[in-house]
């Protein structure tokens, strides 16, 4: 059985020797711990059960009668203290409000939620559409607080529109748009005197693919400069062959190979993929397939 109330919870529990007792687990304050140590002075901590143990038959009511007297009276001293805490040293900040507690209210940020997450009580309001923090929680919010408002700040609305439009303007934003048309093409440069087999999984310097045809048109070796450097084909020239991503279903029945590429085939631009690199692709296809289905259902809804 176990009861919670604030932040302490008492559960009926039997030590591993067969003791009867019941554990008590709450946020750890120096002041409650020596009252809690008063009130139960055969309590042990137990790191195996990250929570105080204490022995007997009727622990867990004595622990529930505990918790009824003392813990609204812990948690209004804790709050108090953190009230006083933050007049002699307030946290001024755009994204927090003061009232009955703190208010914290911020543009969404993954940094932020993993913060708060980590203050004792705070909890999301889904009303308010913000984040509430107790003043007894204040010391744990003020360690974390420089790391939550450097968190929303990047995540304002005109700081992300001005970092896309940085990104946007770098040369490198505009060598992955022209990877992204190139790789729309569905070709891929193979050595003419190397072509692969068609109709088997194979991968290649853009991933797995399955190869349908060998178009024998020439590629031009600044476009293969520019966007298969990796490719080499030797003494030979490159030709144009067409592509098209294998199935979940021929990956899976797709024969793996017993060794890895050798420099040879990684420069040939095509090779046998192993059984770690099969296993890495079909899960990676099993994944698209299932969006892709559960897109059509709705859809169809």
């Amino acid at each position: 059985m176990t009861d919670e109330t604030a932040g302490f919870t008492a559960t009926q529990r039997e030590a591993g020797d067969g003791t009867p007792g019941a554990t008590a687990a709450f946020p750890y304050d120096r002041m409650t711990v020596e009252r809690f140590r008063e009130a139960f002075p055969k309590a042990r901590w137990r790191d195996d059960l990250g929570a105080w143990f204490v022995p007997g038959t009727r622990a867990e009511r004595r622990l529930k009668a505990w918790m009824g007297r003392e813990w609204s009276g812990v948690l209004a001293y804790a709050d108090q203290r953190g009230r006083d805490a933050f007049a002699f040293e307030p946290i001024a900040s755009t994204y927090l409000e003061v009232g009955d507690g703190f208010v914290v209210r911020t543009p969404y940020s993954r940094t932020v939620i993993a913060e708060l997450r980590e203050v004792p009580w705070a909890r999301w309001d889904p009303a308010l559409k913000a984040w509430r923090v107790p003043f007894r929680s204040f010391e744990e919010l003020r360690r974390r607080w420089p790391a939550i408002e450097t968190a929303a700040r990047i995540a304002e609305p005109e700081e992300r529109r001005k970092r896309e439009e940085s990104r946007k303007a770098s040369p490198e934003h505009e060598q992955k748009r022209a990877e992204a048309a190139e790789r729309r093409r569905n070709r891929y440069p193979v050595p003419e005197d190397a072509t692969p087999p068609l109709d088997r999984v194979l991968m290649t310097h853009v991933g797995s693919v399955v190869f349908e045809e060998i178009t024998g048109e020439l590629v031009e070796p600044t476009t293969a400069a520019r966007f298969y450097p990796a490719v080499a084909a030797g003494a030979a020239a490159l030709i144009w062959s067409a592509w098209r991503r294998p199935s979940h279903a021929e990956l899976v029945q797709a024969w793996p190979a017993r060794t890895p590429p050798s420099p040879a085939d990684l420069a040939r631009g095509w090779w046998q993929p192993t059984i770690e690199v099969l296993r890495q692709e079909r899960r990676k296809s099993g994944s698209l397939e299932r969006a892709q289905a559960t897109r059509r259902s709705k859809a169809g809804q």
